[in-house]
This record gives structure tokens, C-alpha cells and sequence, in this order.
């Protein structure tokens, strides 16, 4: 598929985000929880920070998909991830994990290993943390920064996606999407997204929603066009208001309401390998 198809269906895809609206069910972490719903909320779609295992059974069947993300993990909130998981699977609805900071300590480590057996719709994480929840890993990883590049995690993250029939997405200067056969690569983005915490916490849960709009796209190809969405609301943020990451965080926000249909079209930048 040509670049500029893949654009035209960026746009589509964000299209029917902001059309529809979607309930996206959260379980965040306390660093991501503000700017995750500020950007699900910036997109067209709507946030819910729900993560009590006394509750999201029941909230999971009124949500158009669900994201799980472990940065800060507690046995409560465990039991509320594994709950919520289990409803959306029972209801038939997707949903994605980001494996924050796996390899660092062993109760991670387990957890994540615990939760991707659980079958998510995409996995999407940084080079160091595919790596570790593939067992690839030849190093302890650093809390939640990569110290490979996304490169180095393709080979990885094409046996973690045969091995849990999972779509896996791994975060980089190019970000890397494959589901074990196909690959995607989006070349948006830009350095300062590093520079804010939380931001690719953010990308995860807007790959929910991208999956409930979407429900006729391939989950490959929803988490590639969300992140080329999101890496271009990155670059039209710094090109019209170069700073540093205190304003770059408000107008990135801003960037990702206001996309229009050409800036979208023309500046996705979403490519396939040959096979």
C-alpha cells in the first residue's frame, strides 16, 4: 500500500474517532493518568480512569475497548487489570497493554509475563521493554527508558506477536508495528515527545480508542495510524512553536485537536516492509 493511501486512511481512521466518540477504559498509572485522558479527550474520544477491581467488570461492558498500562503496580490494582481484562475478552472487546518498565524487578517482570498470556489486542512499549517481555533482553532494562533503539527490537517483537497472537508495537526515533508476518514503520514524531513524561503511556491508550472506531481495520494497521497521528501531532506542535517540553506539552494538545484532513493525509508517514 502506497504512503499516501496509508495517509488518506490515518485520516479515515481519525475521522471516525472524532465522529464517534469512543468510551475508552483506562487503568493508568498515577504519572500518565492526567496527560492519557487529556490526550484520549484532545483526539475526539472519551477517557475513563477506572482501574477498582469492585468496578471494571461492570464498566467494561459499556466501554468501546480497554488499555491496561503497569507503570505503577499494586496487588489491588493487579486484580483490577486481570478483572478487566477477562470482562473485555468475555464481551469481545479489544484491548492493549503497555508493559511498562518490564525487566526492571522480578514482581514486573511476572505480572507482565501473567497479563500478556492473556491475549491483548496490541502490545506497545519501547525497544528495552519488548525485548523483556520477549525474554530477549541481555540486560536489566532502566525503570521506563529505552536503551536500544527500535531496530534492535524487531526481531523480538515479531516472536512475541506469533507467540501470543498479539499485534506489537515498539516506540522509537522509527516506530516498528508487526503482527509476527507484516511489518509497519511510521517515521512521525519528534525527540521532545522523550522530553514529557507519560507521552507514550498516552500513545497506548490512544491506540484503544483508534480500535474501537475502527473495528474494520486490522489492529496492525490501527496502532500504526495511531502513532503516526500522534508522532505528526509532535512535529506540527515544535514547527509552529519551537520551546522546550513545558509549552511543547500544551500545544501538542492542542496539535492533536486541531489536525485537519490535508495536514494528516500529506504528513502521515506510514510505510510497509516488503515481505
Amino acid at each position: 500500500m502506497a504512503a499516501a493511501t496509508h495517509g488518506a486512511n490515518v485520516w479515515a481512521a481519525l475521522a471516525s474517532v472524532r465522529a464517534k466518540n469512543p468510551l475508552v477504559q483506562c487503568i493508568a498509572n498515577y504519572v500518565s493518568m492526567d496527560l492519557a485522558a487529556n490526550t484520549l479527550l484532545a483526539a475526539g474520544a472519551s477517557p475513563a480512569m477506572v482501574h477498582s477491581a469492585e468496578e471494571v467488570e461492570e464498566f467494561i461492558q459499556i466501554a468501546g475497548a480497554l488499555s491496561v498500562n503497569i507503570g505503577t503496580l499494586s496487588p489491588p490494582w493487579v486484580e483490577g487489570m486481570r478483572r478487566a481484562i477477562a470482562g473485555a475478552k468475555e464481551a469481545g472487546k479489544p484491548w492493549v497493554l503497555d508493559p511498562v518498565g518490564v525487566g526492571a524487578t522480578t514482581y514486573r517482570t511476572k505480572i507482565c509475563q501473567e497479563l500478556i498470556a492473556m491475549g491483548p489486542t496490541v502490545i506497545r512499549g519501547n525497544a528495552s521493554e519488548i525485548l523483556a517481555a520477549a525474554g530477549a533482553a541481555t540486560e536489566a532494562t532502566r525503570g521506563v527508558d529505552s536503551s536500544a533503539a527500535s531496530t534492535d527490537a524487531l526481531s523480538a517483537a515479531k516472536q512475541l506477536a506469533t507467540a501470543c497472537g498479539s499485534v506489537v508495537a515498539v516506540s522509537g526515533a522509527i516506530d516498528l508495528i508487526t503482527d509476527g508476518r507484516r511489518v509497519l514503520r511510521v517515521a512521525n514524531g519528534d525527540p521532545l515527545l522523550q522530553k514529557v513524561t507519560a507521552t507514550g503511556c498516552s500513545v497506548t491508550a490512544l491506540i484503544a480508542v483508534f480500535l474501537a472506531a475502527n473495528p474494520e481495520l486490522q489492529p496492525l494497521e490501527a496502532a500504526a495510524y495511531t502513532l503516526a497521528y500522534f508522532g505528526l501531532a509532535a512535529q506540527v506542535a515544535v514547527e509552529a512553536h519551537p520551546g522546550g517540553p513545558g509549552t511543547f506539552r500544551a500545544h501538542f494538545l492542542d496539535a492533536l485537536y486541531a489536525l485537519g484532513e490535508e495536514t494528516v493525509t500529506q504528513g502521515a508517514l506510514v510505510s510497509e516492509d516488503p515481505l
